[in-house]
């Protein structure tokens, strides 16, 4: 074969990176799914080699983004992605918590010490109790009553999931005090573990991948002021441009200022914007995965994300095309006032060489003037030399009289001093050979 392309191992293996779990029912999924920012995967192996039988742990096991630890009587799941890491505590369902019993408490049932789940390094974002248990599907009133009594008397949101209706998915959608939400599945008797891996992965992601997608709008939300001031001042810069009321610079210094805050802005947050786009279509993907039906009296999963996520992703996209719109807007606006300056300064050059014209013209013909009294001053000196040697040859004895001589030859110094200034003149024009 000819040699591997670069990275086509680490490429080929990205499909298997993030492997389903195998979860055999009952069992209780704990997740914490916390930003990372500013916390290392040094910090991350020193808190997972926190755990029992752990310490033999290196960076180069963190290296893969995903670690599957198993421990005695449960297994912790470990991943790091761009913005977080989550966390999956997967181990059997306690007896207190089947289907039947009024909001059992999960937490004292953990295998793993609350403690370590408190330190872990970052600031959650999802905090999940998953309870995965067998139930009767067939018997909708009697299965949804028990999930409200096993919930708490609150709203629920549910679906039946899968062409074949394999399971039930149930939730509110509540924080408790705990800081955890619950999401219970129902299954039916003979349910694979691997299709149950798959159900809690979907869930999972669903609501983590919701509440990233979530971070945008905040953001948003703190841009409308400034979005709207910036509107209105590029409104009156606009208007000030139209009737010529400020000065030119100092419209251009104010739309320079106007468009740094814009660049800013969208430097600062153009990230945030496509983060959320990106996690609100992970959301609808893992929607779509689940193939809902409808449990009659209450929403599906789809249902309730469409009513509740859809306004709040339609305000970040509408601010993130809010804020292109004004920059493209604050560009036209800057490229109309530079024309304008351009052109008037095109003018004030046309003008400032049309005076110039003039005065070399004016120059011109001054010079010209000179050139002809230069003519007579010339003339007057070779004649004054002419009249010293006739002088000198009447005095040497030559019958001449100096002064009709002189006169006589007059024109003539005349006409070869205007012609060798007219030589000079076509010598002078001549093109350069």
């Amino acid at each position: 074969m000819p040699p591997d392309a670069e990275l086509r191992a680490n490429l080929h293996n990205e499909v298997h990176a993030r492997p389903a779990a195998r979860i055999r029912l009952p069992a209780l999924v704990v997740y914490v799914a916390v930003l990372n920012e500013g916390v290392s995967r040094a910090d991350e192996l020193a808190h997972l080699q926190r755990l029992p039988n752990q310490q033999h742990l290196t960076l180069a096991d963190l290296s893969g983004n995903f670690l599957r630890l198993r421990c005695a009587n449960h297994t912790v799941k470990w991943e790091r992605h761009s913005e977080f890491t989550r966390y999956s505590i997967v181990q059997p369902l306690p007896d207190h918590a089947t289907l039947g019993h009024a909001e059992p408490e999960l937490l004292s049932a953990l295998h793993t010490p609350t403690e370590w789940l408190r330190d872990i390094p970052g600031q959650t974002m999802a905090a999940i109790k998953l309870v995965m248990l067998h139930g009767d599907p067939t018997e909708p009133a009697h299965t949804l009553d028990q999930a409200r009594s096993w919930l708490g008397d609150h709203m629920l949101v549910a679906s039946v999931m899968g062409n074949n209706g394999h399971s039930w998915a149930v939730t509110d959608f509540l924080l408790r005090p705990n800081g955890f939400e619950r999401i219970l599945v129902i299954a039916p008797p003979g349910t694979t573990e691997t299709r149950a891996g798959r159900v809690s992965q979907r869930l999972l992601e669903l609501e983590t991948y919701r509440l990233m997608a979530l971070r945008g709008l905040p953001v948003a939300k703190s841009l409308g002021s400034m979005l709207s001031a910036t509107e209105q001042e590029l409104a009156d810069i606009t208007a000030q441009i139209e009737q010529g009321t400020e000065s030119d610079p100092e419209l251009l210094h104010h739309l320079a200022t106007l468009a740094a805050r814009v660049e800013q802005a969208t430097a600062h947050h153009a990230y945030r914007f496509s983060a959320t786009q990106a996690y609100h279509s992970i959301v609808l993907q893992r929607i779509a995965e689940l193939r809902e039906r409808a449990i009659p009296g209450t929403q599906t999963i789809g249902e309730f994300m469409n009513r509740r996520l859809s306004p709040a992703m339609a305000t970040v996209s509408a601010t993130a095309s809010r804020l292109a719109s004004l920059s493209e807007r604050i560009t036209r606006a800057t490229a109309l006032l530079r024309t304008r300056v351009d052109i008037a300064t095109e003018t004030q050059n046309q003008q400032l060489l049309a005076q110039l014209t003039k005065g070399q013209a004016l120059q011109l013909r001054l010079q010209s003037t000179v050139e002809g009294l230069s003519i007579a001053a010339i003339s007057y000196y070779v004649v004054s030399l002419m009249l010293y040697v006739f002088k000198g040859l009447k005095a040497y004895g030559v019958p001449i009289h100096p002064e009709i001589a002189v006169a006589l030859l007059l024109p003539l110094v005349l006409w070869s001093v205007w012609r060798s200034r007219q030589k000079i003149h076509e010598k002078l024009h001549q093109p350069d050979a």
